[in-house]
């Protein structure tokens, strides 16, 4: 399940973005010698005019081989990358996340156009259990009527998550299932990414059906207001100069795996958070991201002539490197988080 939604996920993320490169290179009249998803030997490749399409075998990942990136490597005359304007080739590098940033308003409208709006429920009702969580291994079950908790009588899900919050180890629930009273055992855990105990479980929601045009502007709100919210937790961490919420490559694939667990929608709204991250991390001043790329073309624009390729390299070897870092301390994270429980 987990090798399957990290796949597919993370191969639509990269092909919406690539795409977003291909389509702008082509329309500013650029060569693509090559559009691949993934890295490494080729499984399957066909060529179409000027240009080879391919998958390759390690799916995370992929590329568009944009002849004359250099001056030096151009051998594509005029319609080498270097010798086009430079708002094109600001056009072509911003493309790519513009994309992902695009992405997540077609996904939120389809879940909002198919499923409908969904507004939490404060009924103390289960609207889903994580499996392999602590409920789901106690026993409980979506559509459980939460009665009490250790001896609480609880009437609403607000009174639930402060019953859970306020009980480290095990806890007892009563709940109700068709008409008949149960109760359960259930070991609660601090999660570190949330700060607080969980049992893994999920309110109830109301669901309304929304309009083609309403649906669209949910969309949107959503993903400007999601993008807000990115920005500002972007924003404290760097102030606070504070790396510990960070995850990297091992997190999220844990996450993927876990979200795709619950169901499709939660799947494709996990997709959409991360198209989001990814489409505003792309756009970092880092040298080797398309923001210092975008960064270097505005320089140059001012200047009236590119950087000189000298200071260039060392300024990518530096990003490289600040982005090695950052890896490695997301990573340390992961295992900390996942398998030393810290």
């Amino acid at each position: 399940m987990t090798v399957i939604a990290v796949v597919v996920v993370f191969g639509i993320l990269v092909l919406v973005h690539e795409l977003g490169h291909f389509v702008t290179a082509k329309m500013t009249g650029m060569r693509v010698d090559e559009f691949a998803i993934g890295f490494g030997p080729k499984i399957f490749s066909y060529k179409r005019g000027e240009t080879v399409y391919s998958l390759r075998a390690i799916p995370l990942g992929g590329f568009n081989d944009i002849a004359g990136m250099t001056k030096e490597d151009n051998k594509a005359g005029e319609r080498g990358f270097c010798e086009k304007s430079v708002p094109k080739r600001m056009l072509v590098i911003v493309a790519g996340s513009a994309m992902n940033l695009l992405l997540p308003v077609f996904i939120f409208w389809g879940i909002f156009f198919f499923n409908g709006v969904s507004t939490p429920s404060n009924e103390p009702i289960l609207g889903g259990v994580a499996t392999n969580k602590a409920a789901d291994k106690a026993g409980l079950k979506a559509g459980d009527k939460i009665i009490a908790i250790n001896g609480k009588e609880v009437t609403s899900w607000s009174e639930i998550v402060a019953g859970i919050r306020n009980t480290t180890g095990e806890m007892e629930i009563v709940y109700e299932r068709n008409g008949a009273k149960n109760t359960a055992k259930v070991e609660s855990a601090y999660d570190e990414m949330y700060k607080r105990n969980m049992i893994g479980i999920i309110g109830a929601t109301i669901t309304t059906p929304a309009g083609f045009f309403e649906s669209a502007g949910l969309a949107v709100k959503q993903t400007v207001s999601i993008i807000g919210q990115m920005i500002a937790e972007l924003g404290r961490l760097l102030s606070q100069f504070s790396g510990e919420g960070l995850a990297g490559p091992v997190g999220v694939v844990h996450m993927t795996g876990e979200v795709a667990k619950m169901g499709i929608t939660p799947l494709l709204n996990f997709m959409a958070f991360l198209s989001l991250n990814l489409g505003i991390i792309n756009l970092f001043p880092i040298p080797v991201l398309d923001g210092g790329h975008f960064l270097a073309l505005m320089i140059e624009g001012a200047i009236g002539k590119p950087i000189n390729g000298k200071i260039l390299h060392v300024a990518q070897m530096c990003g490289i490197a600040i982005l090695a870092m950052l890896m490695l301390y997301a990573t340390k994270n992961d295992i900390v988080r996942l398998f030393l429980g810290g």
